[in-house]
Order: C-alpha cells, then sequence, then structure tokens
C-alpha cells in the first residue's frame, strides 16, 4: 500500500521472545457452535497453563465483539472480517512469543483457511469442539438460540445460517460424550509437546 512502510529488520524475533518466556508460541483455534463448551473448556485451558508457568492469552469471541469488532454485524462479510481481525490480533500475540487461545465459531472452510494463512500454518492448530446442535441448543445460557427460533437473531449458525464441518481438525473434542476435565486433559496432551520449549531450543 502507497506511504506504508512496515519495520521487520529491527524488530525482535519471536524466537527472541520465546528464549526470554521459556516457551514455544502459536495459535490454538478453538471452533464449534455457540453453546459447544468452547469458551468453557479455554478457560479452564488458560488456567491450567497459567499455573504450569505458561504466559497465555485468551480471545473469545464475544469479546472480541465488544472491543476492536464491535462495529460488525453478523452479516456474511462482517464474519469474514471478524475473523480477519482476530486473525491478525492473534498473530502479533504470537509473535510476541505468547501462547494464544482462540475460540470463535468459525463456521465455514474460508474463514478457517484465511485464519490459518494469516497466522502461518505451521503455527496455527485447529481444536474442533463438537456438540450437536440440539444439545447445544438446551445449553443455551445465553438465549441465544431461543431468540434465533424466534427470528429476533439472522443468520445464526445451527439455526438459519450452516456450520461447515471442519475437513481435518488437529484435534477433536466430543463435549456432549465426555465431563469437562477430561476434555482438558485431552487439550493438555496434545498443546504441551507444542509448547514446551526444549533445553537446546
Amino acid at each position: 500500500m502507497e506511504n506504508i512502510h512496515p519495520i521487520f529488520d529491527t524488530i525482535l524475533k519471536k524466537e527472541d521472545k520465546e528464549q526470554r518466556l521459556k516457551q514455544k508460541a502459536g495459535v490454538f483455534w478453538f471452533i464449534g457452535l455457540s453453546g459447544s463448551g468452547k469458551s468453557t473448556l479455554v478457560r479452564a485451558l488458560e488456567h491450567e497453563l497459567h499455573k504450569r508457568g505458561y504466559l497465555t492469552k485468551m480471545l473469545d469471541g464475544d469479546n472480541l465483539r465488544t472491543g476492536i469488532n464491535n462495529n460488525l454485524g453478523f452479516s456474511e462479510e462482517d464474519r469474514t472480517e471478524n475473523i480477519r481481525r482476530a486473525s491478525e490480533v492473534a498473530k502479533l500475540f504470537m509473535d510476541g512469543g505468547v501462547i494464544t487461545l482462540c475460540s470463535l465459531i468459525t463456521p465455514s472452510h474460508t474463514a478457517r483457511s484465511m485464519a490459518k494463512m494469516i497466522i502461518g500454518p505451521e503455527f496455527y492448530h485447529e481444536v474442533y469442539v463438537s456438540c450437536p446442535v440440539e444439545i447445544c441448543e438446551q445449553r443455551d445460557v445465553k438465549g441465544l438460540y431461543a431468540k434465533a427460533r424466534k427470528g429476533e437473531i439472522k443468520n445464526f449458525t445451527g439455526i438459519d445460517a450452516p456450520f461447515e464441518e471442519p475437513s481435518a481438525p488437529e484435534l477433536v473434542i466430543q463435549t456432549d460424550l465426555e465431563p469437562e476435565e477430561v476434555s482438558l486433559q485431552k487439550v493438555l496432551k496434545y498443546i504441551l509437546p507444542i509448547i514446551e520449549k526444549k533445553q537446546n531450543q
């Protein structure tokens, strides 16, 4: 873009930050329907990693929409922009050496591919929090499904907007079939080998 001159050569590299923090940074992107248990699982994960001495940042879809994305609606274009901004923010945290945990519905293959491209395929780790829409609707702690059924919320994923099943997530967690602690341990088993800073690194 004209008159824009990014600075790269004098910025400390991600590896420099990782060395200081004694951890390997990455973005762990949790996808799934509203009510599937994404944010609950990610909150538990962040607390557990914090106890183990890791520096993390959680990016939750609702929180982002109250701040950096508060001017976006739920049209297809706005949903895409929502994910684009979230991806760029996640990348900034990751470049700072921070283990970044994202909880966003991210309903389409296109949106996930965009997030992966922005963050970098080697640093993007997709976790599918799977739960049938019927169970999500029974939970409905935010009352969103009820509003969507009444037509008060348009383009609601799982009701009048589609959720495309991910083709090849790194991990699948089925929250309707197991308690939260079991899900948490599965995620930890996957994440810990990725984020541990080896002595010779």
